[in-house]
This record gives structure tokens, C-alpha cells and sequence, in this order.
């Protein structure tokens, strides 16, 4: 992308805590990349694209693929060894971009095993991590990346390397880079460990103020209309901010981290629990970047605490349900009582010649007048709707009397059990109840062998696993089974001319291994909301269960839906997505009332099913209904419900009831359900993992033996 046609760092409006994060990595990348977490529409790839431009050229030796630099070339390059002080050239640093899509091979490089075999050489092509290599590698969406890709990202951006193996042949070549990642927590969470690793993660959202709204607009139309115009009145700034860049990763080896400042990092993160000690390291190193960026060589109390607002939130996350964030009442307080132990700590003093800044201040490098500029304008960007929350509940109204063989209908309970005080028309809508404490449930898989997306749940054939066979590669090889092509290429020796010791082996002996590992889900929960369930006792213990479940999800990288039923019909509370939170979020908000529209239900599951089938037929679902089994309202609700459940078990679809039916009278009908759907029902109680204790569970599996916990 020329600089012209990328949008200017100093002109995006606000966003101040991205900018400085940014900044902080461009100063010292060994703050370890940024996390940039958002709503659409915020310019957080806008930003990081012109970070790009910010930064210092980048010498490198001629024709290396892996951008060496002429005065310390890497000694391991697979394109050296390279003489000291050897012919070179200077480029612009690279900003690189990981697509959602892209492969291992893409991302790591590829080596060609089959001139390996039969040439004995090395062909190596490099990947993404090398060409991001003394750059910027950016990766958009970073939560929808599948997680070995992941792990092996931030492997490299952890060790400054880049290792492929593939059947016994290495290749290692240097992968420092700045790894800066974007993410709209709405489509699904990074998973804590994965959160630790970036170094900084920074909270974004589009200003409420109408004038700084208007001034984005403004000026994104003005870019749109001209880039090039555009660019031109916003390089004075950008060329200040670049020097600035450049004088403060000069500053940055003098500025001295002292004891003092050490124990108020090591008493902050010691107050807010942080796991392990990366986060003190973090901290350290975005404070001492903080002092150089503020142009001082003492790193000082406003530093430690601009530190870990920008490095902790994200480690402080206990469950995947919690969100990311840092008490700064607390925060304030843990610094005041680590200065009390430390009273001899002076305040820091600049470079001789020069003033004090604030940190992630200074003069503002922006074009004076309008303030939108450089580096700390006023706060606020991007456009958006501000609709961030959940949809209103709606209520809605039970319909006609309930009948007289239906008490449930009536109290919100069933035979047998009592919901206690006034009984309550079914037609009044309850409050939301709390759900229960959530609990490790069992584990539920799709039967068969699927090709979904990499997971946890079921059985799949994957990219990563145990190998289970061979086969003749459709393209280019990339999983060679050894013994599978020696078998291949033996009988063929004698005719082929070997003289030697080495094995001739021709293209048509290899074999591409087949592997199994596990695939992720659709998980549709499909849940009873209506007066039956209404006992606050039972819906609490139901909504703990299906907390449990989505948790479940979410450890094993699946998708989830949640359709509701209850009075006359049911909805999609939440379309299938990769955000549990989202899920648990709407479950939280569930309220309980009216009639037993199961049939409804169910039919609503099947268009959903129906429509991500069209999407994506690899992701295979499983269906959870949780439900007593009742079904009220309408023209023989019953026979509607069974022959709802008979059109996803003549598809196939893997399903299990959760009877959530309680009391002394227990009528059976969700067992029932179960039988119409050819799936498996268990009740509450047996959901959890202790009550069998190691038993995986197959949902269409209804012989299985249990064993006793």
C-alpha cells in the first residue's frame, strides 16, 4: 500500500489509548504487539495500517528473502550465510496482513518434502512470518483464526523465530516482528492463555460526542474524495511523529527502571492476581517505553500506572464468561501504599536540556486548530450505532385460558411440586432468575466421523492428529506418511536403476497420511421458557445447566444458538455464533411464562439448522433441547411436537433432551421427545460429569453402559 493511499496515523480523531499503544511497540517492540478489542467501525485496522508508515526504514541484505539486516545478519538463515557488511539496500518497513483464512503452510512457510526426498535438498518457500519480519504483522479478526495458528503466531512473536518440521526436515529463520491483532469481542472470545500472550490490549469504542462524530466523517469523506490530497496536509505531522518515533527508541536503553518502580509493578500485579510473571515483565517494559516516549530516563509512578492499565485487563479474566478490565480505585490505592513502603523515591528528572512531559503527552502533534492530530487529540472515533447492549425483552401474552387437564398452566409448576406462596397465572410474565451455580457436565459428541473445523468435541478428520492411513495426495503433498511411501516405492528399486544405498522414489510412491483428531460444533440449545419451567427453584437449576453446557462449548471451540419458546411461539434469542458470552448473556435475561409451544420450538431449531447447513456443511450441529417434555396450547400440541422432533431425526441431526421434569410425578415426556427425535435423554442430575465418572457419552448412543462414579 503506497503512503498516499493510506490513511494518516495523525489524522484519525481520538482513540487515544490504541494510539499510545501502538506508539509504545513501535518504540519497543518487546512490549510484545497489541490487542485492540471493538466494536465495528472504530478504526482499528485503520490504525494499524498507518502505523506502518511511522516507522524507520529497514536495511537489508541484498536478496534475502528474510529481510537480514547487513551489520548482524542471522547466522541460521536458510538463504546465508551472509558475509559481514555485505551489499545491502533500504526499504519501508512492511506491514503484513494474516488472513482469517490462510493455512499453516501460508503462515509458517512451506517446505517441498518431495524434492526433499528425491533430491535430498531443502526447498523452503517462506511464509507470512517471514516477510513480517523487522515489521508490523497484523491480524484482523484474530479471535475467527483457528487455534494452532494462534499458538503458532505467538509462539514466533515469542521466541523471535520461526520453526517448520515436517518428517524429520527443519528449517529455522528469525520472526521479529510488532503483532498487533484486532478482534469485535461480539464474534466470540480469545481464550485466556491466548489473551496472556499479547502484550497490550486496549479497549475501543466510537465517540457519543456529535462533534467528534461529525469531524470523523468529515474528514474520512475528504480522504475518500483525494487520498493523495489528503495525505499531503497531514505530512507535516506525520514526519513529527516519525522523529519522534525514532528519538524515543533512541532514549529508550538509557531510561532506568529503578526498585522503586520495580516493586510498584510487582506489588500491582501481586494485588490483582495475576497469573504467572509475564504480566510484571509486560509492565516493565511498556513503563520504561512510556519514559522514553515521554522523553525522560527514570521511569515514574504515572508510568507504572499507565502500564498496567494498558497491560492487565486482559490477564485479570478468571472464566470465559468474565469481561476483560482493571479497577482503578484499587489500582490508585495498591501505588499509594506501595509508595508509603518506598518514602525515599524521588520523582523522576528529564534529560539535561529538556522538560518533563506527561506520559503519552506531550505537545500535541496533530494540526493545531482543530486538535484531531498526532499524538493525544481528543477522545473518540469511528462511527457506529451505540447498540453494544441486548435487544429489549418482549413480552407477550399467553392466549386463551389454559385448559383444565393443564395445572402447570395454571401455577407454573408441575404435579408434585410446589412452586410456594399464590399460585400464578402461566399468562404473567416472571422475572429473569439467576442462574445456578455452573458445573463440569459431561461430555456430548456427534457420532461418526465429521470434517468440520478444528475443535474438541467430535471425531473428524483433521490436519492435526493421530494418523489412521494413507492415501494418494489430491495437489501438493503436505502430511507425508514415510512408511506408507517406502512400501510404495520399494518393489520399483531394481527397475528404477538404484545402485546405492538411497531409495529412488518418484512422485507417484508418495502418500499423504490421514489423520483424526477432533472437530468443533454447532451447538443449538433449544430451551423450555415457558409457566411449566416458571418454578424459580427449577428455571435457576436449568439455566446452571445450561451455563454449564455453553462453557463446555466454549472450551471445545464449538458454535452456539439459543432458540426460546414459551406463550404462543418461539424466536432465536441469539443466532449461531462464536461469542459464548453472548449466549450466556442472553440466557441471563431470560424471562419464563405462558403456555408450552414445543412443536414451535423445535421448528424453529430446524430452520436455523436448515439455514447454517447453507453456510457451512462441514460444521456438523448438535441439537440440546431442555425441556420437561410438555406441550400445551394449539390443536394437539403433542402430535405437533412429535412430528416437529421426526423432522430432524430424518435428517439425521444428533440430539439430546435435558429432562429438567423434577418432583415425586415425574410423566416421562421428554424421554419420550427423545425417542422421536432418535436421540438420548438425561436429566440434570446426570448431566454432570461426577455422576459418571469418565464416560463419554454419545448422544445417539442410548446402550451404552454407565459406570458408577
Amino acid at each position: 500500500m503506497s503512503t498516499s493511499s493510506r490513511y494518516p496515523f495523525t489524522a484519525i480523531v481520538g482513540q487515544d489509548d490504541l494510539r499510545l499503544a501502538l506508539l509504545l511497540n513501535a518504540v519497543s517492540p518487546a512490549v510484545g504487539g497489541v490487542l485492540v478489542r471493538g466494536e465495528k467501525g472504530t478504526a482499528k485496522s485503520t490504525a494499524v495500517r498507518a502505523l506502518a508508515a511511522l516507522l524507520p526504514p529497514v536495511r537489508t541484505v541484498e536478496g534475502c528473502r528474510f529481510s537480514c539486516d547487513p551489520a548482524a545478519p542471522d547466522p541460521g538463515c536458510p538463504d546465508g550465510p551472509h558475509p559481514a557488511d555485505g551489499p545491502g539496500g533500504e526499504r519501508a518497513a512492511r506491514m503484513v496482513e494474516l488472513p482469517v483464512g490462510a493455512s499453516e503452510d501460508r503462515l509458517v512457510g512451506a517446505l517441498d518434502i518431495e524434492r526433499a526426498l528425491a533430491e535430498g535438498v531443502k526447498a523452503f518457500e517462506p511464509g507470512l512470518l517471514a516477510d513480517a519480519h523487522r515489521g508490523i504483522l497484523y491480524v484482523d479478526e484474530v479471535n475467527l483464526l483457528h487455534d494452532h495458528l494462534i499458538d503458532l503466531l505467538l509462539d514466533a512473536a515469542a521466541m523471535g523465530a520461526s520453526y517448520v518440521e515436517r518428517e524429520g526436515v527443519s528449517v529455522r529463520h528469525a520472526a521479529r516482528f510488532l503483532l498487533v491483532g484486532t478482534m469485535n469481542p461480539e464474534e466470540g472470545e480469545l481464550r485466556p492463555q491466548l489473551l496472556d500472550r499479547f502484550g497490550l490490549t486496549v479497549e475501543v469504542a466510537a465517540s457519543r460526542e456529535p462533534d467528534q462524530r461529525v469531524e470523523v466523517v468529515r474528514r474520512r469523506l475528504a480522504f475518500e474524495d483525494d487520498p493523495a490530497a489528503f495525505a499531503g496536509r497531514w505530512s507535516g505531522e506525520e514526519a513529527g511523529l516519525r522523529e519522534r518515533v525514532a528519538a524515543a527508541r533512541a532514549l529508550l536503553p538509557q531510561v532506568r527502571l529503578g526498585d522503586g518502580a520495580l516493586r510498584r509493578i510487582a506489588a500491582v500485579c501481586a494485588a490483582f492476581e495475576v497469573d504467572g510473571m509475564r504480566g510484571d515483565l509486560v509492565m516493565a517494559r511498556t513503563a520504561t517505553a512510556l519514559a522514553a516516549w515521554a522523553g525522560r530516563t527514570e521511569v515514574g509512578v504515572e508510568d507504572v500506572r499507565q502500564a498496567a492499565l494498558l497491560a492487565l485487563p486482559h490477564r485479570r479474566r478468571r472464566n470465559p464468561f468474565d469481561a476483560p478490565g482493571l479497577d482503578e480505585e484499587k489500582l490508585d490505592e495498591v501505588l499509594r501504599d506501595a509508595a508509603a513502603d518506598d518514602p525515599e523515591d524521588e520523582p523522576p528528572t528529564p534529560p539535561e536540556g529538556q522538560a518533563p512531559e506527561e506520559p503519552g503527552g506531550g505537545d500535541d502533534d496533530g494540526p493545531g486548530p482543530d486538535g484531531g492530530g498526532g499524538g493525544q487529540p481528543d477522545p473518540g472515533d469511528g462511527a457506529g450505532d451505540g447498540s453494544g447492549g441486548l435487544p429489549p425483552q418482549r413480552t407477550e401474552e399467553s392466549g386463551a385460558p389454559a385448559p383444565e387437564d393443564a395445572p402447570e398452566a395454571l401455577t407454573g409448576a408441575e404435579p408434585g411440586e410446589s412452586g410456594g406462596g399464590t399460585p400464578r397465572p402461566a399468562s404473567a410474565e416472571q422475572r429473569a432468575v439467576a442462574a445456578g451455580e455452573p458445573f463440569r457436565t459431561k461430555v456430548l459428541s456427534v457420532p461418526g466421523l465429521g470434517a468440520g473445523a478444528a475443535g474438541r468435541r467430535s471425531r473428524a478428520r483433521a490436519e492435526h492428529g493421530r494418523t489412521t492411513g494413507a492415501t494418494r495426495p489430491e495437489g501438493a503433498l503436505t502430511r507425508l506418511h514415510l512408511t506408507a511411501t517406502v512400501r510404495a516405492a520399494a518393489p520399483h528399486q531394481r527397475a528404477r536403476g538404484r545402485s546405492g544405498r538411497g531409495l529412488v522414489v518418484r512422485r507417484d510412491d508418495l502418500r499423504q497420511a490421514t489423520r483424526e483428531g477432533r472437530e468443533g460444533n454447532l451447538v443449538l440449545f433449544v430451551v423450555d421458557a415457558s409457566g411449566s419451567m416458571a418454578a424459580r427453584r427449577r428455571m435457576g437449576a436449568v439455566k446452571g445447566a445450561v451455563l454449564s453446557l455453553l462453557l463446555d462449548a466454549y472450551q471445545r471451540r464449538d458454535k452456539v444458538g439459543l432458540v426460546t419458546f414459551r406463550g404462543r411461539e418461539a424466536e432465536v434469542a441469539l443466532p449461531p455464533t462464536s461469542s459464548v458470552d453472548a449466549a450466556a448473556a442472553r440466557l441471563q435475561e431470560l424471562p419464563t411464562g405462558g403456555r408450552t409451544p414445543l412443536a414451535a420450538g423445535l421448528l424453529k431449531a430446524h430452520d436455523v439448522l436448515r439455514v447454517e447447513r447453507l453456510r457451512d456443511a462441514t460444521r456438523r450441529p448438535l441439537l440440546v433441547v431442555v425441556t420437561d417434555g410438555r406441550a400445551t396450547g394449539g390443536p394437539e400440541p403433542v402430535a405437533l411436537a412429535a412430528r416437529a422432533a421426526r423432522l430432524h431425526a430424518a435428517e439425521a441431526t444428533a440430539s439430546v433432551v435435558v429432562d429438567c421434569e423434577t418432583g415425586p410425578v415425574r410423566l416421562g415426556l421428554a424421554g419420550e421427545l427423545a425417542r422421536e427425535l432418535r436421540g438420548t435423554a438425561v436429566t440434570l442430575d446426570q448431566l454432570r460429569a461426577e455422576a459418571l465418572t469418565g464416560l463419554v457419552k454419545d448422544v445417539t448412543d442410548h446402550h451404552r453402559a454407565r459406570r458408577a462414579a
